[in-house]
């Protein structure tokens, strides 16, 4: 069967659309920003961790999501990874934080993130993947309270 080398790996054809059917269904939130952090994808994993529809966030900041508290930090770690296209979340590192819900409440995710570039080498768009992880934040949290108490 004829193959593409990609990175060292055989592979074969894939099929049509298939990287847009990937994000589109991917249980996980799968958000694309540019550079100013204006979100501009956000599938149906996003809709269901955050409870914003597509229609509400694409086009606005980030901000609908990030904790007031934290958006000064977050902005300055922004606007690092922009001037110098590198960020300490790349290569598989998650990083976990708590997050908004649009009903207001906080929720923890842990997410990757990858900068794409443009030709120049400068960064284009930010994707980030997310996973909700309240409910062994609140595990764990449990855990470590009790094994305090004790």
């Amino acid at each position: 069967m004829g193959g593409q080398e990609l990175h060292g790996c055989n592979l074969m054809k894939l099929p049509d659309g298939l990287a847009t059917r990937i994000l589109a269904g991917s249980p996980d939130a799968i958000l694309i920003c540019d550079r100013m952090g204006v979100v501009r994808y956000w599938n149906r994993g996003a809709e269901r961790i955050f409870g914003f529809a597509s229609v509400e966030i694409v086009g606005a900041s980030m901000d609908l999501i990030i904790p007031e508290r934290l958006r000064a930090r977050h902005w300055a770690g922004w606007e690092t990874a922009m001037r110098t296209g590198i960020t300490t979340y790349d290569d598989g590192q998650l990083l976990a934080v708590p997050a908004l819900h649009k009903d207001g409440r906080q929720i923890s995710v842990e997410f990757s993130v990858q900068l794409l570039k443009d030709h120049n080498g400068q960064v284009e768009s930010v994707v980030a993947v997310l996973r909700d992880v309240t409910e062994r934040f609140k595990r764990d949290k449990a855990s470590r309270a009790a094994a305090t108490a004790k």
